[in-house]
């Protein structure tokens, strides 16, 4: 990797006059996520059931005794062999992090749309302790437009990320936050795809900080081509495909 050498002094100046960019981020970024809990919510009104293993739960019911809830979308459909690596990459963060969320009155469930025992079968195989509920035969992906009918697929017409989108699959990955008031109410409060969800990986995050970056560039169908499921690494790399 051929790249520019100075001394300590002259590294120092650099990496000072750099710092300056860095707080502006920071400041901004901070801008942004409280102007971000300031949009509007909106109530929802459908009676949404989950099969979990506690039986059948209504959306408020996942909640489990916290204010806040956050709902990844995961890319999880009827009759799939495993979950989609990139969702479960995600997954894997926040299975660390959930002892940290519950502190600050927020419960995690990651919502996917196959049935509750292939959920969990995977979820075992990943070693994974967050709550995992099935929205198998409900509307619930459909409605916030992770989830596709065949239809859609084979006309590429749908919904993502907020707007039109030619959708090549039947799921597709995201984030959903959701307030709960102590009349019982239950909010939709901001939603999160596509690269939305990047800020959430904490390892990108820390690539980003490496001199080769992401080191993705290589990559003809999707950056995230090196990802796999967690148990299917070798020792040093892997060149696998992510949602395929």
């Amino acid at each position: 990797m051929q790249h520019e050498v100075v001394d300590q002094n002259q590294w120092l100046l650099v990496q000072a006059e750099f710092l300056n960019k860095e707080k502006e981020l920071t400041r901004m970024r901070d801008e942004v996520a409280a102007q971000r809990r300031t949009l509007p919510w909106t109530r929802i009104e459908k009676q949404y059931e989950f099969a979990t293993p506690r039986g059948r739960q209504s959306l408020a019911a996942l909640f489990d005794g916290k204010s806040q809830l956050f709902v990844q979308h995961f890319m999880f459909g009827p009759g799939w062999k495993e979950g989609c690596p990139g969702c479960s990459f995600l997954a894997d963060h926040f299975n660390a992090a959930l002892v940290h969320l519950i502190q600050r009155d927020v419960n995690f469930v990651a919502v996917s749309r196959a049935p509750l025992n292939e959920l969990l079968a995977f979820q075992k195989r990943m070693g994974w302790t967050f709550p995992w509920v099935s929205s198998h035969g409900s509307d619930f992906n459909f409605d916030f437009h992770v989830s596709y009918t065949p239809q859609q697929v084979e006309e590429k017409e749908g919904m993502y990320n907020f707007a039109p989108s030619d959708v090549t699959g039947e799921e597709a990955p995201g984030a959903s936050i959701f307030y709960k008031n102590e009349q019982g109410e239950v909010f939709r409060t901001y939603s999160s795809y596509a690269r939305g969800c990047e800020t959430m990986l904490t390892t990108y995050m820390a690539l980003d900080l490496l001199p080769k970056g992401r080191d993705e560039a290589g990559y003809k169908v999707h950056p995230m081509e090196w990802v796999r499921l967690h148990d299917q690494y070798d020792s040093k790399k892997s060149d696998g495909h992510c949602c395929e």
